[in-house]
């Protein structure tokens, strides 16, 4: 985390600061009594933000576990910024393609998938155990593109539930990681990156974002001296990545989502 704050922009700095120094623990719920989190949502926190993240390969530059961390931390910004906000606890196992015969990410070791209707299932019951407790938003921030149609059929199938607690919603917010998809590149190709550079899976965009989070899930001397092949799961070369590139989208990431979740609650 130091070593995050050591490179981190001031914007990012001062949410995360105040999520790690204020008087209330932080957003996360695990981190909570029962109590102090009944307290949060009588008192109004009556978002709950659901990271989503995966364990997959991410090159041989990358840890398998990219995805959480970095969910785990933007969801934090998120909730920081909101004001009115909680975390519940990351989401690892995801969709990854088949196991037998394996294909996608499965063919690399470390890589764990269920099917989709396994995912959507989670994720439903996740929202209805949220919206029992009080909660009046429950948001799938999803941090990996795979499985962006599940997170809104899972919402879909929650918000038509007859049994669903009048007052409570489920939101598959596709605005965290569509801007990945979007303004985040153009700043990227703004300041120089080419499209085979920036790539679509472990490249410089991707590898960048992992910095701004945490240095420490980046093999630094691999990345450097390591031509970018497919066939070890890199698509993209992250050779030229910073965390000063990353925070470009951390900025972009929390922004947006922060937008669309005022857009769909306004008076919280």
């Amino acid at each position: 985390m130091l070593r995050w704050l050591a490179r981190a922009s001031a914007a990012s700095v001062a949410l995360i600061a105040g999520v790690v120094h204020g008087a209330a623990p932080g957003p996360h719920i695990e981190d909570m009594t029962w109590p102090e989190l009944q307290g949060r949502i009588q008192a109004g926190s009556t978002t709950v933000l659901v990271p989503i993240g995966g364990t997959e390969q991410n090159g041989p530059h990358m840890v398998l576990g990219k995805h959480n961390v970095r969910v785990r931390v933007l969801a934090s910004l998120i909730a920081a910024k909101l004001g009115n906000a909680v975390v519940a606890p990351v989401m690892a196992y995801v969709p990854e393609g088949a196991a037998n015969p394996p294909t996608a990410h499965m063919r690399f070791p470390g890589t764990i998938t269920m099917t989709d209707a396994t995912f959507e299932a989670v994720l439903e019951s996740t929202a209805r155990s949220f919206c029992q407790h009080g909660f009046r938003d429950v948001v799938f921030l999803g941090d990996h593109g795979g499985y962006q149609k599940s997170e809104e059929r899972a919402a879909a199938r929650v918000n038509a539930e007859k049994a669903t607690p009048v007052g409570c919603k489920a939101h598959a917010l596709t605005e965290y990681y569509r801007v990945t998809q979007g303004a985040y590149l153009d700043d990227l190709k703004a300041r120089g990156l080419s499209t085979a550079e920036i790539g679509t899976h472990a490249g410089a965009a991707d590898t960048s974002l992992a910095l701004a989070v945490d240095p420490a899930l980046v093999r630094h001397d691999v990345m450097t001296r390591t031509a970018p092949r497919p066939q070890d799961g890199t698509y993209g070369d992250p050779r030229r990545a910073t965390a000063e590139l990353g925070q470009l989208g951390v900025q972009r990431i929390v922004d947006a989502s922060v937008a669309a979740i005022r857009a769909f609650s306004p008076a919280r």
